[in-house]
């Protein structure tokens, strides 16, 4: 699927509504790290690096809803296809 660069913003907020309602929270901080996701003290956090382009922030969000299991539950089609691509590119 080919996304337009400024479609990537819709979907990266589209994401962030989806991990939110998931029960994990999302923090973008700076470091020398891709980013991904982890608990913390019984938390769901995804972290991203702040740093990062927007391409890459969708890709590890979206790697990282992908771990948190997003199989068991209803997505639009289209965010599921974006879930998966970006997956296999990560």
């Amino acid at each position: 699927m080919k996304i337009k660069e400024k479609e990537f913003e819709t979907i990266m907020q589209d994401l962030k509504s989806l991990a939110t309602q998931m029960g994990a929270k999302v923090r973008f901080e700076r470091g020398d790290f891709k980013g991904g996701y982890c608990v913390l003290k019984e938390n769901k956090v995804i972290v991203i690096n702040k740093l990062s382009n927007l391409q890459r922030k969708v890709i590890t969000l979206a790697a990282a809803l992908k771990e948190l299991g997003v199989d068991d539950i209803y997505l639009p089609p289209k965010l599921r296809e974006i879930i998966e691509e970006m997956d296999e590119t990560k």
